[in-house]
């Protein structure tokens, strides 16, 4: 996941077995479960920004990266939610 706006991971380190691994599931179930229903990837993404920038005070809403990151993020959920959507 791109997403890691407190910046809990460190470079090439994965979320499997971190103790913080749930610090964000508010957020991303939230995304998830409004992809299934009604957003869009980019609406998802705009979440993700906002809730960097505006909820925890972190970073700029225009801030390429963190948009970049918030949309990676939001693609990965939308693609295993089309995913389970085929089993």
């Amino acid at each position: 996941m791109e997403w890691d706006p407190i910046g809990l991971l460190s470079p090439g380190e994965a979320w499997d077995h971190h103790p913080a691994a749930d610090e964000y599931d508010r957020y991303l179930l939230h995304a998830a479960r409004k992809l299934r229903r009604d957003w869009s990837v980019s609406e998802a993404a705009d979440y993700l920004t906002w809730v960097k920038s505006e909820h925890m005070g972190l970073g700029h809403p225009d801030d390429p990266l963190d948009r970049t990151r918030a949309a990676a993020t939001a693609k990965a959920i939308k693609a295993y939610l089309d995913e389970l959507a085929e089993l």
